[in-house]
C-alpha cells in the first residue's frame, strides 16, 4: 500500500475499512488527474483543453435507486416516500464492506473538499473514488481547501464511489446493480454501479437539505444566484433544463452559484465551488460564459466530437441529451469568490411549461408564491433522468423534490417566513412553450426571457400595468422593455383560443390534484392561491 500526494499525516484509510489497496492518490493537482484519466484510457482531451469522459450506462441520475438508511435518527425526521426510500442499516453496512473489499488491489483517488462558502456552515467531506475523473469532478464542484487545510483535513462526511462495483439486488437489498445510499447516522454515502458524476454532487446536496434547515436555521435551495453592481441579490429556482445556469450567467452581474445555495440570516451563499451545466445545443452566442468556461480543468461528459476532430459536438445526442460540463467557478470571469451575497430582493421560479399555458412572466402574491413553490411545476428535460426520453410534465416540490429528505412544507414555511420578513418580490417565469403545447407551439425565445429578467432586476416593471390571468389568478405585466406585448398574455399567442382555455383548465386540474397530498399541512392563504379547477378532491 502506497500513499501519494497531499494528505493529513494522521489520516488512515483503515478507519474506513480500506486495506490492501494498491496506491492511494491524495488530492492530486488537476493536471495529474487529467494524465491519469488519459493513461487509463478513460478520457481524451478536446481541442478546448477540457477532458472528455463517458460515464457508462448511466448518463443521468437514477432516482429509483437512491436510498436513505432508516434508523433511530431518520425514522421520524425523513419524509419517507418514493424518493426517500428506506434502506436497512445492516444492509448498508454489508454493502459498504463489499465496496471496501472491491477496492483491494486497486488504486484509489481521494479528494478532501468542503461544501458551503459561508464558513459558519462549512461541511468538510472526503471522496474516496475508483476513478481519477470522479476525484477531478469533486475538485471542480466542491470548495477547494488550501494546502494547509489539506494537511489538517478531518472530514465530517465520507463518500465511497465505485462505478465498477455491481450490487446483487437479491442479497444486497437494492433494486438493481446500481445504487446511491445516504447514511445520516454514519455520515457516509456509498455509490456503486454508476459512473454518473451527478450522483456525487446530489448526494451531498441531499445531506445539506437535511442538516441545514433542521440544525442551523438555513433554508437550503435548489437554485442559482447572482448579484448586481448595486449589491442586489437575485435567486433562480428551477429543475435541470429550466434555465437556472443560463439565466444566472449574466455578464452584467456577478455569479454566486448555478445550482445549490443556502439562505441564512445574513444572506445567500453557494454550497459549491463550481458549475455543472447542460451543454446540449450550447453556443457561444447564447451562452458565452459557459462556452468560455470549457477549457483545461473542465470535464465534458458523454458527448461526441465533430468528425475527424476533437471539437465537441454540442448538438450530438447519440449518447444522451443530458450532456454536461463541470468546471470550477473561477472559470466564470465574473464569479464571486467567496460565493456569497446579501438577502435576495427578487426570486424567480423557473418552469418549463410543456402545455403552453403559463405566461412568460407573472408576479406572485405571497400565497401564490408558497403554492407554486410547494407545487414545483415544470417539465423534466429529456436525458436528465434515466428513462426520460422526451419532455414530461411533472411536479417537483420546491423545484427539487429528488433531493429533499424533509417534508416540502418545512422548506416552504422557511421561505414564507423570509419572504415576509424581507419583503421579497417573487416571479413565475415560464421558459417553456408559447402559441401551443409542446409539438405544436414553440419555445419562448431566450432573448425575451433575458429581457424580462433584466426588466425586473432594473426595476422597470414596478409601475407598469398588470392584468389578472383567468383560472390561475396570476398577475401578468401588459408591457415589458424588449419583449413583444402580444406574448405576455399566453392566450393571445394561440390561434385557437377555445383550445387554450381547455388546456389551461386541464393544467389547473393537474395542479390541484397534485397539491392534494400537501393540503392538510397548508394554511388558508396557500390554499386560497390554488387555480380554479373543475376536479373535486
Amino acid at each position: 500500500m502506497k500513499h501519494v500526494g497531499i494528505k493529513n499525516p494522521k489520516a488512515d484509510l483503515a478507519n474506513y475499512g480500506l486495506s490492501n489497496f494498491a496506491t492511494a492518490y491524495w488530492n492530486l493537482p488537476v493536471p495529474e488527474l487529467v494524465e491519469h484519466t488519459i493513461q487509463l484510457g478513460e478520457g481524451v482531451l478536446a481541442d478546448t483543453g477540457a477532458i472528455r469522459i463517458k460515464t457508462g450506462k448511466f448518463t443521468g441520475r437514477s432516482p429509483k435507486d437512491r436510498f436513505v438508511v432508516q434508523d433511530e435518527l431518520t425514522e421520524k425526521t425523513v419524509d419517507w416516500n418514493s424518493i426517500n426510500m428506506p434502506f436497512e442499516p445492516a444492509k448498508f453496512d454489508a454493502l459498504y464492506n463489499k465496496i471496501a473489499a472491491y477496492f483491494a488491489d486497486k488504486d484509489l483517488y481521494i479528494r478532501d473538499a468542503y461544501a458551503c462558502a459561508d464558513d459558519n456552515y462549512r461541511l468538510n467531506l472526503r471522496l474516496i473514488a475508483e476513478k481519477p475523473w470522479s476525484a477531478m469532478f469533486a475538485n471542480n464542484m466542491f470548495l477547494r481547501p488550501s494546502e494547509e487545510e489539506l494537511l489538517n483535513a478531518n472530514p465530517e462526511w465520507t463518500i465511497l464511489c465505485a462505478p465498477g462495483f455491481m450490487a446483487n439486488p437479491e442479497v444486497d437489498g437494492t433494486r438493481q446493480e446500481n445504487f446511491a445510499i445516504i447514511n445520516f447516522s454514519k455520515k457516509a454515502i456509498i455509490i456503486g454501479g454508476t459512473g454518473y458524476t451527478g450522483e456525487i454532487k446530489k448526494g451531498i446536496f441531499s445531506v445539506l437539505n437535511y442538516v441545514l434547515p433542521q440544525e442551523r436555521n438555513v433554508l437550503s435551495m435548489h437554485c442559482s444566484a447572482n448579484v448586481g453592481q448595486d449589491g442586489d441579490t437575485a435567486v433562480f429556482f428551477g429543475l435541470s433544463g429550466t434555465g437556472k445556469t443560463t439565466l444566472s450567467a449574466d455578464p452584467k452581474r456577478n455569479l454566486i452559484g448555478d445550482d445549490e445555495h443556502g439562505w441564512s440570516e445574513e444572506g445567500v451563499f453557494n454550497f459549491e465551488g463550481g458549475c455543472y451545466a447542460k451543454t446540449i445545443d450550447l453556443s457561444e452566442e447564447k451562452e458565452p460564459q459557459i462556452w468560455n468556461a470549457i477549457k483545461f480543468g473542465a470535464i465534458l461528459e458523454n458527448m461526441e466530437f465533430l468528425p475527424n476532430s476533437r471539437t465537441p459536438d454540442f448538438a450530438d445526442t447519440s449518447i444522451t441529451q443530458n450532456t454536461r460540463v463541470s468546471y470550477p467557478i473561477h472559470h466564470i470571469d465574473n464569479a464571486l469568490e467567496p460565493s456569497k451575497g446579501g438577502i435576495p430582493q427578487n426570486i424567480f421560479f423557473l418552469t418549463c411549461d410543456a402545455f403552453g399555458v403559463l405566461p412568460p412572466l407573472s408576479k406572485l402574491t405571497p400565497g401564490q408564491a408558497m403554492y407554486h413553490f410547494i407545487s414545483g411545476y415544470t417539465a423534466k428535460v429529456a436525458g436528465t433522468e434515466a428513462g426520460i426520453d422526451e419532455p414530461v410534465s411533472a411536479f417537483s416540490a420546491c423545484f427539487g423534490a429528488p433531493f429533499l429528505p424533509l417534508h416540502p412544507t418545512q422548506y416552504a414555511e422557511m421561505l414564507g417566513e423570509r419572504m415576509r420578513k424581507h419583503n421579497v418580490n417573487i416571479w413565475l417565469v415560464n421558459t417553456g412553450w408559447s402559441a401551443g403545447p409542446y409539438g405544436v407551439g414553440s419555445r419562448i425565445a431566450l432573448k425575451y426571457t433575458r429581457a424580462m429578467i433584466t426588466a425586473v432586476l432594473e426595476g422597470q416593471l414596478t409601475d407598469v400595468d398588470y392584468q389578472e390571468m383567468p383560472v390561475f389568478g396570476l398577475h401578468m405585466p401588459t408591457s415589458c422593455p424588449g419583449v413583444p406585448a402580444d406574448i405576455l398574455n399566453p392566450r393571445n399567442t394561440w390561434a385557437d383560443k377555445a383550445a387554450y382555455d381547455v388546456k389551461a383548465q386541464d393544467l389547473a386540474n393537474k395542479f390541484v390534484t397534485n397539491f392534494d397530498k400537501f393540503k392538510d399541512q397548508a394554511n388558508e392563504e396557500i390554499l386560497a392561491a390554488a387555480p380554479e379547477a373543475t376536479v373535486s378532491l
